[in-house]
């Protein structure tokens, strides 16, 4: 299943997309970010086709906003260097566990809405990842019983503020729509083996990153259970698993994101995650 949160007329709902339709699973609520009473990745495949089948509105793909598939309960939980290529191009050492950030939601726009580049810098870098939602609670999740918890699979733009980072990880992680997520979940019962996925990221349709799941130095498995060590995992909750090499930042020059560009990440299996790139807009000041 693919299955998408999609706004329309200022309003805004869960949604199956077949094709170029999306069918309406949930009642439409006129705040995406303060409604938590339709939590869809806690609920059953078998739930979720009889809402399909039971769905008496269908509007075109095209005539919708896709919003990143999360709700404003959501753990953004984001693994650094863990793909051995982009630990050496950055010149750190093997990592023993894996190294953990978290996000803020309003980090994050969705598929085709723009990604923003600060006022207070230039060094606006791209992250492409595999994200990981989780569709059944728990703590203490061990490796072989970690994937049963998957809900399902969706993409992440980890956009960084170089500079803020090297102060503030907090900081240059979470400016304001500096990043994205979706277009979608695909249901994990059509990945059952998130280990082959491939990844490639293209800025103004060159590939500048490319990968695939198998290289990650931490598997999802893996990654699961470190993370359940020191926190539950809710339904809904998202684990994003770290950027390849070919980061703006190593390269030389650095190649940093800018106004009028494009930013897409394909993975295979998902789709694609596309996003133009404004500047911020300066306000004036408020008299």
């Amino acid at each position: 299943m693919k299955l998408a949160k999609v706004a329309n007329g200022g309003r805004w709902a869960w949604g199956l997309i077949t094709g170029k339709v999306v069918h309406i699973l949930s009642g439409w609520t006129p705040d995406a970010w303060h409604d938590t009473a339709f939590n869809l990745p806690a609920r059953s495949l078998a739930d979720l086709e009889k809402l399909a089948q039971e769905s008496v509105e269908a509007i075109a793909l095209d005539d919708i906003l896709l919003l990143p598939p999360i709700s404003p309960a959501s753990k953004l939980i984001c693994l650094g260097l863990n793909y051995r290529a982009h630990l050496a191009e950055a010149n750190e050492t093997n990592m023993e566990n894996p190294g953990l950030f978290t996000k803020v939601a309003d980090a994050l726009v969705g598929h085709g809405t723009p990604v923003i580049r600060p006022t207070v810098s230039e060094h606006f870098d791209y992250e492409g990842e595999i994200a990981v939602v989780i569709g059944r609670a728990g703590r203490h999740i061990v490796k072989a019983d970690s994937l049963s918890h998957v809900f399902g699979y969706t993409i992440m733009l980890d956009g960084s503020i170089r500079d803020y980072q090297q102060h503030s990880v907090s900081a240059g992680k979470n400016f304001w729509h500096s990043g994205s997520l979706g277009p979608w979940i695909v249901t994990a019962d059509e990945i059952p083996h998130p280990g082959k996925l491939s990844l490639q990221t293209r800025l103004n349709g060159e590939v500048v990153q490319a990968t695939t799941a198998d290289l990650m130095i931490f598997d999802i498995p893996t990654a699961i259970e470190y993370i359940t060590r020191w926190t539950p995992l809710a339904p809904g909750d998202v684990i994003a698993t770290g950027t390849p090499a070919g980061v703006g930042a190593m390269r030389k020059p650095p190649l940093w994101m800018k106004n009028g560009d494009s930013i897409e990440i394909t993975v295979s299996h998902i789709g694609t995650l596309r996003n133009p790139v404004r500047d911020e807009m300066r306000q004036g000041n408020q008299s």
